[in-house]
């Protein structure tokens, strides 16, 4: 903090961003509006990234209660002129590396930093999930946060899941999004802090093949049901195609016969609550596949 009455705070990209008073009316991208309000902190409103429709992603928002906030549009969509018309003092957006901001058009994010102070923090393959978490967590402590993290049950639930992983005969897990009937996405779990996490506390993540992109590998539904997953964290975006979607394909109905389906959130809020719930949720499916004998 400054002297006086200005605000300041050094973001991902190493930037300083000067605020001339402490921020009260924040927008941030809706991963970040949803982290924020776990710190107890409203946001003004919410804007969502080109993955998204014209009305914000349930999947991405956490707790946030949306039908209380205002949403300005997502990538290309995004009403920048009702956005300063709403004179928030901070916007929160979050990137994926290279210090790009990630979900709106670049010409549209260069006018909006010409106009409002803007923080960017990293949420990409290169940050740890811890990293993410003290990142925001500075963030939420600078704007004056009235709630502490929840620390503790974050720690419960990694010990947890870190017993149930080192149990006989660990199952086997594969994270994937569906691309519809016929493809799916399978993750790479190195790429994704949340996976590398999860493989870190003792989960036997399935590694895809090599070829395709560096965060997914773009496969036929055989190839996918070939690996025989015991659990399926599957990607609950409203990009993602839904499971009912799926049910004509003969490969993802053995999948479904075979393994337990766990929602997985790639953009889950970056705090010790959302984390800990993630953690839990993967325990709980872990420990049923052992219950089952499976």
């Amino acid at each position: 903090m400054n002297p006086g009455n200005s605000w300041e705070f050094t973001d991902d990209r190493g930037h300083l961003t000067v605020a001339r008073s402490h921020p009260t009316r924040v927008v941030a991208y809706i991963q970040a509006g949803a982290t924020l309000w776990d710190h107890g902190l409203r946001p003004l409103g919410i804007f969502g990234s080109h993955h998204d429709g014209d009305t914000p992603d349930p999947a991405k928002a956490g707790e946030l209660p949306l039908a209380e906030l205002r949403s300005f549009g997502a990538g290309s969509a995004l009403d920048l002129d009702a956005l300063f018309a709403a004179e928030p003092d901070l916007v929160v957006a979050v990137s994926y590396g290279g210090g790009q901001v990630y979900g709106i058009d670049p010409e549209a994010a260069k006018h909006l930093e010409e106009q409002v102070p803007v923080v960017v923090l990293d949420v990409g393959k290169d940050r740890s999930l811890d990293g993410i978490r003290d990142r925001f967590t500075a963030l939420a402590r600078s704007l004056r946060t009235p709630l502490r993290p929840a620390e503790a049950d974050l720690e419960r639930a990694e010990a947890r899941l870190r017993a149930s992983a080192a149990r006989p005969r660990a199952p086997r897990v594969l994270a994937l999004s569906a691309a519809g009937p016929e493809t799916a996405y399978l993750a790479r779990p190195l790429t994704w802090p949340d996976l590398r996490a999860v493989s870190e506390l003792g989960v036997a993540l399935i590694e895809p093949e090599e070829g395709g992109g560096a965060n997914w590998r773009t496969v036929e539904w055989a190839e996918a049901a070939a690996l025989e997953p015991d659990i399926v964290l599957a990607d609950v975006r409203a990009n993602a195609a839904p499971r009912e979607a799926l049910r004509g394909n003969a490969h993802w109905l053995a999948i479904e016969e075979r393994a337990r389906i766990v929602p997985w959130n790639p953009e889950a809020p970056g705090s010790h609550r959302a984390h800990a719930r993630f953690l839990h949720t993967v325990a709980d499916a872990v420990d049923g596949v052992d219950a089952a004998g499976a």
